[in-house]
């Protein structure tokens, strides 16, 4: 699982957040909380989670115990692929 979560943090750093310096919160931290993320920047996430792992993902799944977190997203992945 720490591979995904590296996957998710680069992604994140580089994309949303604009930095190269890697992510610089811990893995449980809340996006919604710490103001990591918008919801648009979760339509992103969920696109590039689709894309990078090969997993569809239903819209009743688009929710903050799945995406609110590098904790959440990795564990939703492995999930979804075991």
């Amino acid at each position: 699982m720490a591979a995904i979560k590296e996957i998710i943090k680069n992604y994140i750093a580089e994309n949303i957040l604009f930095t190269d310096k890697g992510y610089p919160y811990p893995d449980n931290a809340s996006f919604l909380e710490n103001g990591i993320v918008d919801s648009m920047n979760v339509m992103e996430i969920v696109a590039y989670v689709e894309e990078t792992f090969n997993i569809s993902i239903e819209d009743s799944e688009i929710e903050p115990a799945n995406f609110d977190s590098i904790e959440s997203i990795a564990n939703f992945i492995q999930r979804k692929t075991n």
